[in-house]
C-alpha cells in the first residue's frame, strides 16, 4: 500500500468531514439553535485537514524504477544537487515538490512502417553512401538514463531527451556512419562494422548528456525502386553466368571422365596383351622343353615310339590293311600269341584304259 496516497485520501476526508461540520454550525446557526459546538468541531477537523495535507506535501515515495529531482524554492540553486532516491522520502511541504524520471531502459524507434515507430507515419532514416545511392534505414536505440546524473538531464533536457536528444542525434550519426561505405557494403559485408562504428559514437555523444546506450539495432535496410530493380538484374545475371561456369565445369568433368575411361581401357588392353604374350612365352618355352626331353628319352630308348604307337591303338584290332607298295614304317614287335593279327598287304588298284 501507498502510504502517501493513504496521507492524501485522509486528508480528503478530513477537509470533507470540517466543511460537513461548518455547514451544520451555519445551518444551527440560522435557525437559532445552538451552534457554537459545531464551528468548534469544524475548526478542529479543518486543523486536522490542515496537518494531514501537509504531512502529504511533503512525503513523496519514489519507486525503484525512478529517481526524484527535488525543485526547491529555498536551496541556493533552485534545486537539490542529489536526486532521491527509491522509497519514501521527506521534503519541504509547499516550498519543494520532486519531478520523477525513469532509469530503466527505453527504446526509441524509427521505422518505416506506420504505428511501428515513435513517430506515426515513415520515419526511417535517408542516408547517402560513399559512392551516391540512397537508402533508407529502420534503426531502434535502446537508452537509460544514468541514475547518477539525473538532476544533470532534468536541468539540461527535461522530459524532451527523448525527442530532442536521442532522435536527431542518431540520426545524424547514422547519417555519417554510412557516407564512409558503398552500398555493397552496407548490406553484405560491412554491415556489422557500420553498426559498431554507430553504436560507438552514439554511446559517446549520450554519455556527454547523461544517457547510458545500452544497444543500437538496425532494424532494415531497403532502397530506391531503381537501385533495388538494378540489383536484381545483377543478381539474375550472376546467377545466369554461374550456372553457364557450372554447365562448362561439368562438360570438363565429363570429358576428363571419359578421358580416364579411355585411358584405362587402353591400360587394360596393354596389359592384356603383355599377359597374353608372357602366356605364349611361357608355353612355348615348356613346349621346347618338354620336345627337349623327349627327344633325350628317345636318344636312349629308340624302341619307345614304337611302343607309344602301339598302345595308341585300339587293343581289338584284328587287321591292319597297310599298302603293297609301301614298306612298313615302324619295326613291329611280335604280336602276343592271344592276338591274332593279320597283315594284308592292300592290292594297288589298275590303272584305267586308255581310249
Amino acid at each position: 500500500m501507498n502510504i502517501v496516497a493513504v496521507v492524501r485520501s485522509l486528508s480528503v476526508f478530513a477537509w470533507l468531514l470540517a466543511l460537513i461540520l461548518f455547514g451544520v454550525a451555519v445551518a444551527r446557526a440560522a435557525r437559532h439553535y445552538p451552534s457554537r459546538p459545531w464551528f468548534l468541531a469544524a475548526l478542529g477537523a479543518g486543523l486536522i485537514a490542515v496537518l494531514i495535507t501537509t504531512l502529504g506535501a511533503g512525503l513523496v515515495f519514489v519507486p525503484p524504477e525512478m529517481r526524484g529531482v527535488v525543485i526547491s524554492a529555498v536551496a541556493p540553486k533552485g534545486y537539490r544537487e542529489q536526486p532521491l532516491e527509491p522509497g519514501l522520502r521527506w521534503i519541504i511541504p509547499y516550498a519543494e515538490y520532486v519531478k520523477l524520471y525513469p532509469i530503466s531502459k527505453q527504446t526509441y524507434t524509427m521505422s518505416s512502417t506506420p504505428a511501428e515507430g515513435d513517430v506515426y507515419g515513415d520515419d526511417s532514416i535517408e542516408a547517402r553512401t560513399k559512392d551516391g545511392q540512397l537508402i533508407f534505414m529502420d534503426a531502434s536505440v535502446i537508452y537509460s538514463i544514468d541514475p547518477e546524473r539525473v538532476v544533470e538531464v532534468h536541468i539540461t533536457w527535461q522530459d524532451r531527451y527523448a525527442q530532442d536528444l536521442v532522435r536527431p542525434l542518431a540520426r545524424g550519426i547514422i547519417r555519417d556512419a554510412v557516407s564512409q561505405f558503398r552500398v555493397d557494403e552496407v548490406v553484405s559485408t560491412h554491415r556489422f562494422q557500420l553498426r559498431d562504428m554507430i553504436f560507438t559514437e552514439m554511446k559517446k555523444r549520450l554519455a556527454e548528456n547523461g544517457l547510458i546506450l545500452h544497444d543500437f539495432v538496425l532494424r532494415n535496410i531497403t532502397f530506391t525502386e531503381e537501385y533495388a530493380r538494378a540489383v536484381e538484374e545483377k543478381q539474375i545475371a550472376e546467377q545466369r553466368a554461374q550456372q553457364a561456369k557450372f554447365l562448362v565445369e561439368q562438360k570438363k568433368y565429363e570429358a576428363e571422365q571419359m578421358r580416364q575411361i579411355a585411358q584405362g581401357e587402353a591400360d587394360a588392353r596393354i596389359i592384356r596383351a603383355k599377359g597374353e604374350a608372357e602366356a605364349r612365352l611361357i608355353q612355348a618355352k615348356a613346349e621346347a622343353e618338354a620336345l627337349a626331353q623327349i627327344a633325350t628319352v628317345l636318344r636312349t630308348n629308340p624302341e619307345l615310339l614304337t611302343y607309344e604307337y602301339i598302345q595308341r591303338l585300339a587293343p581289338g584290332i584284328k587287321v591292319m590293311l597297310v599298302p603293297a607298295d609301301n614298306p612298313y614304317l615302324l619295326p613291329l614287335p611280335e604280336l602276343e600269341t592271344t592276338s591274332e593279327v593279320q597283315l594284308t598287304p592292300t592290292p594297288t588298284p589298275a590303272p584305267a584304259p586308255q581310249e
